[in-house]
């Protein structure tokens, strides 16, 4: 299942995309974190104490990339004519997660337990020039040609606010989680994501995050309604890790809201056909919107009308 975290700046979504990725590990379950976010701390969060590891960065080598994703596909000459909203045809190299690939063999890394892969940060020749949105690209064309399956889980750790929606990269997930903090300010991001969400059917739920007291907690409820997931309080445990100290263990109630997250989770399930549709809308929007007259190609082509998403694609 994929599960994006989302949030406004400082809102705690990058601790919580760690948290949950660390349970998820310690579960035994199959799990890839993603460092979406145009500042770079999920290995940091993920590996608490230590030298964080460095991912070797999935858009400095997008040609590659697009190169392998495309395989035999007829309907894509080439890498140049592959865009981030390219969806997968008959003949388009698939991917199993955490599989025997180049892919995976060249940009996952090991962050404490958690595989890890990231886009890169936003490097300097990037100044003036380009936009973040260009390196989530990467993510969008990873994740249109994974074919995950139940009981695995890719955790990403998206780009602050909404800026998410400034691709088709958030239709991607299974569900999504909103970290708000009981604040107005904290919750604008969530009527901007809700009206979104809502417009494509995209599954959301709240995590309030520093929960105080009950104020806190009824400031949440009256602003998210039944959106609500839970909560989390203060942990000492999570700031004694921030500050490179013995973490020791996550408080009860934080522990818990951890479990009901994945069990948010495990009770989704999977419609292939309209995570392909989605696919397939944005490219098309992408397509004309500017991709066309930047190839000087009919990018609606590569759209595969025989191809059938999911499992029975790999075979």
């Amino acid at each position: 299942m994929r599960v994006a975290f989302v949030g406004k700046g400082g809102s705690g979504k990058t601790t919580l995309s760690a948290l949950f990725a660390r349970h998820l590990e310690r579960s035994g379950a199959p799990v890839l974190a993603i460092d979406g976010d145009i500042n770079q701390h999920l290995a940091e969060a993920l590996s608490p104490g230590t030298e964080p590891v460095t991912a070797p960065p999935l858009a400095e080598h997008l040609t590659e990339l697009k190169d392998f994703l495309r395989g035999t596909n007829p309907r894509i000459a080439s890498p140049e004519a592959m865009i981030k909203t390219t969806p997968p045809g008959r003949g388009s190299h698939l991917l199993r997660l955490l599989g025997d690939d180049e892919v995976h063999a060249r940009h996952v890394v090991q962050a404490g337990d958690v595989p890890l892969m990231a886009t890169g940060e936003f490097a300097e020749s990037d100044l003036g020039v380009a936009c973040y949105h260009s390196k989530l690209g990467a993510v969008e064309l990873y994740l249109n040609h994974l074919v995950d399956t139940t009981g695995e889980y890719v955790v990403v750790d998206m780009t602050a606010g909404a800026d998410a929606f400034a691709s088709g990269l958030f239709t991607r997930f299974d569900l999504t989680f909103l970290v708000a903090e009981p604040t107005r300010k904290g919750v604008s991001v969530y009527r901007q994501y809700r009206d979104h969400a809502r417009e494509f059917g995209i599954r959301l739920a709240v995590i309030g995050n520093k929960v105080t007291g009950e104020d806190d907690l009824l400031f949440l409820k009256q602003e998210v309604g039944d959106d609500l997931l839970t909560h989390l309080v203060h942990s000492p445990a999570v700031r004694a890790a921030e500050q490179g100290r013995s973490e020791g263990e996550l408080e009860p109630h934080n522990a818990h809201a951890l479990r009901l997250l994945r069990e948010a989770v495990d009770s989704c399930s999977r419609d292939w056909p309209t995570l392909h549709r989605h696919a397939v809308e944005f490219h098309l929007r992408n397509a004309r919107a500017w991709a066309d007259r930047a190839t000087g190609l009919d990018l609606a082509a590569q759209v595969d009308p025989g191809y059938v998403p999911g499992p029975p694609a790999l075979t």
